[in-house]
């Protein structure tokens, strides 16, 4: 029975834990966010700027975001049906220009693991 109670209140850290962690790296994500932002908006008045609005990017279909000028091989990533998972968001962000060849997006990418995946959560934070 003790082993029972042990092994639950294991658990129980884990996931209070885990919880902990969401909340920072949401928290560390719209700090990463920052070198996004002269391109890109998010938020309930986001416009699109140089990039395009990034409200609900999680799940969208690539090239899609209605008045944005998208790239060709933007355009056509969407047509052949590209959409932003977070494994594709993980990659892309990685190397834009390896993941996608031909966009326009002029950014050398987010080396750190981590951090690429704190603002996949933060982003997810605004719906569309």
């Amino acid at each position: 029975m003790n082993r029972a109670v042990l092994l639950s209140a294991i658990a129980m850290s884990s996931l209070l834990c885990a919880s902990m962690a969401s909340a920072q790296d949401v928290e560390n994500g719209a700090d990463v966010f920052k070198r996004c932002r002269a391109c890109h908006d998010v938020g309930e008045k986001a416009k699109n700027k140089v990039g395009p609005i990034l409200n609900g990017i999680v799940g969208r279909k690539a090239g899609t975001i209605e008045g944005f000028n998208y790239s060709d091989a933007n355009k056509k990533a969407g047509a052949e049906g590209w959409v932003w998972t977070e494994e594709k968001m993980m990659e892309y962000l990685l190397n834009p220009r390896a993941a996608m060849p031909g966009n326009k997006m002029a950014f050398a990418g987010i080396r750190d693991e981590q951090d690429r995946k704190d603002l996949i959560a933060y982003l997810k934070t605004f719906p569309k």
